[in-house]
């Protein structure tokens, strides 16, 4: 009975992580890939931001371009990027430590990316409808800290302008 209350949301939601697919496209490139390429000259690791952004690019597409894949292989589809991406945040956080001040919320954003996949991993049966609110918890978690991020760098900037 479970399975089939978690069939049917899909069948209602399967739209959202296509949605979700082309954000994550549209985020890669903004963000990542954009500042990768922007910054190059002066980010000594330009190429981890690059790669995480590609990263996130390809994330997207395969979301995107196989909606019909199976909610399990979709989920550690997911669960590896978020692993992977985590750990990238991580290094990142630790790489630029001595060049911007405050990466906490960098920092925190990877172990986040990085639970959230081992815990999608670990219980991959939790249910189809419990996915979906943790990608829906996590996006907005990420979020916010991402938000927070780009205020302290904002921050960060003009005192260092000032």
């Amino acid at each position: 009975m479970l399975e089939n209350i978690g069939a049917q949301a899909v069948r209602r939601n399967w739209w959202l992580l296509a949605l979700r697919g082309v954000f994550a496209i549209i985020f890669g490139l903004i963000v990542a890939v954009f500042t990768a390429i922007q910054e190059r000259g002066s980010l000594s690791r330009w190429g981890w931001v690059l790669f995480e952004g590609i990263l996130s690019i390809i994330a997207g597409i395969v979301a995107f371009v196989y909606p019909g894949l199976t909610a399990l292989v979709l989920l550690y589809l997911v669960a590896i990027w978020a692993i992977v991406t985590g750990i990238l945040e991580l290094v990142a956080a630790f790489a630029i430590r001595g060049f911007a001040a405050r990466e906490w919320a960098l920092g925190l954003a990877g172990i986040i990316s990085i639970i959230f996949g081992i815990l999608l991993f670990v219980f991959p049966r939790a249910g189809l409808l419990s996915i979906l609110w943790l990608v829906g918890i996590y996006g907005l978690v990420f979020g916010i800290l991402f938000i927070v991020r780009a205020f302290q760098l904002r921050s960060w900037a003009s005192s260092v302008t000032a």
